[in-house]
C-alpha cells in the first residue's frame, strides 16, 4: 500500500504537528510504501516572505529526519522540487466544478480568521489534489480538518477516471479518531494560526512557559478532577502507554493533584522526550549541503514516479502527440 502525506514548511513543529502527522508517517515507512513531502508550494498561501520559507523548508526537513525518517526507507523530498505537481493541477483543473471548491470550508474558514483571499487560498484543494494523484497514493492519513479536501481529491480523480479510463487511484483518507485533533493551550485544535501550541525544539525555559499556560478549571487541590476534561491531560495521555494512562487517570479521579504538578510533570516529559531529537537537528541544519544534497536525492526518485504518471495523462488529453 503506498502512503502519501505533508507538512507545510509554516512556523515552529509542535506537538500536533508530530502526533497529528510525523509519528505515523515515520512508523508508515516500516511496514508501507512511504512518500512524504514537505509542502512548500502550499505554504505560500501564508507565508510571503521569501527567505523565511527557504529557511523553514530546510528545517522543516531537518525535523522529519532528525525524528526518525529515513529517506532510505521513503520518498522524502520537496514539493516544489517536483514541478510536475503544478502541470498536473492545472490539468485537474478542467475538471473540477466551482461548486466543488466553494463548498469547502477550510476556504472560508481562513477566510474568516483574517487571511486575504486569493486564487492559490480557493484553489489550495485541487494542488492538494495533484500532489496525491501524481504519486498514486492509496491512503492519506489526514486531521478531520482535512477530510473534506480528500472528498475533493476522490471527486476529481473519479471525474477524470470517467473521461480518460482509469488513469488515477482513487485515494482513501485515514483519520485517527485518538488523535485526529490535537488539542492546544485553549483546549481548541493545536494550530499556529490559534496561537496555541507546544513547540517541540525550543528552550526549556520557553517550553516550560507554554506548558504553564495551558488553560485549567478552577477546581482545588484536594477535589477529585475529571481528566477527559482537562487540557493538560489531553494532552499528557500522548505519551503515555496504557498502564501510564490509567495511573494517572486515578491521581486525578482520586483528589490531591494541583494542575501546576501535572503541568510540570508534562513540562519534563516533553523536554526529556524530544532532547535527543534536537541534538540530531542541530547536526542536520549545521550541514544545509548534506541536507540538500539528501533533499536532492529524494526529488529525483519522485519526479520518476511523477513522471510515469503524467505521461499518461498528457497522452490521453491530447498533450502529447
Amino acid at each position: 500500500m503506498r502512503v502519501l502525506s505533508g507538512i507545510q514548511p509554516s512556523g515552529s513543529l509542535h506537538l500536533g504537528n508530530y502526533f497529528g502527522m510525523m509519528s505515523k508517517m515515520i512508523d508508515y515507512q516500516e511496514h508501507e510504501e512511504l512518500f512524504c513531502f514537505i509542502a512548500n508550494y502550499h505554504a505560500q498561501t501564508s507565508v510571503s516572505d521569501g527567505k523565511v520559507l527557504a529557511r523553514g523548508t530546510l528545517e522543516a526537513a531537518a525535523n522529519f529526519l532528525a525524528l526518525g525518517l529515513d529517506p532510505e526507507k521513503s520518498i522524502f523530498w520537496v514539493q516544489s522540487d517536483v514541478p510536475e505537481v503544478q502541470e498536473l493541477a492545472w490539468l485537474l483543473s478542467n475538471f473540477t466544478p466551482m461548486g466543488l471548491l466553494e463548498r469547502c470550508h477550510s476556504y472560508k474558514d481562513k477566510v474568516a480568521q483574517g487571511i486575504k483571499p486569493n486564487h492559490g487560498l480557493f484553489a489550495y484543494p485541487v494542488l492538494m489534489t495533484a500532489d496525491i494523484l501524481l504519486f498514486k497514493s492509496d491512503r492519506v492519513p489526514v486531521g478531520k480538518d482535512q477530510k473534506q479536501h480528500l472528498e475533493v481529491a476522490r471527486d476529481i480523480a473519479i471525474k477524470f477516471n470517467n473521461e480518460y479510463g482509469d488513469i488515477f487511484v482513487v485515494p482513501e483518507a485515514e483519520i485517527d479518531d485518538e488523535v485526529a485533533t490535537i488539542p492546544g493551550l485553549d483546549g481548541q485544535k493545536m494550530s499556529k494560526s490559534y496561537g496555541n501550541t507546544i513547540d517541540l525544539f525550543q528552550d526549556e525555559k520557553a517550553l516550560r512557559k507554554q506548558v504553564m499556560r495551558i488553560v485549567t478549571a478552577p477546581i482545588p487541590v484536594e477535589e477529585p478532577k475529571d481528566p477527559d476534561q482537562c487540557n493538560v491531560y489531553k494532552i499528557y495521555r500522548l505519551f503515555l502507554d496504557k498502564s501510564a494512562d490509567q495511573e494517572l487517570r486515578k491521581r486525578y479521579q482520586a483528589g490531591g493533584l494541583g494542575f501546576g504538578e501535572v503541568k510540570q510533570e508534562l513540562f519534563e516529559t516533553i523536554r526529556d522526550t524530544f532532547a535527543p531529537f534536537a541534538v540530531r537537528r542541530n547536526e542536520l541544519l549545521g550541514d544545509l549541503e548534506g541536507l540538500r544534497s539528501i533533499l536532492a536525492e529524494g526529488s529525483d526518485r519522485a519526479r520518476g514516479v511523477a513522471n510515469r504518471t503524467l505521461g499518461k495523462v498528457r497522452k490521453k488529453t491530447g498533450l502529447a502527440y
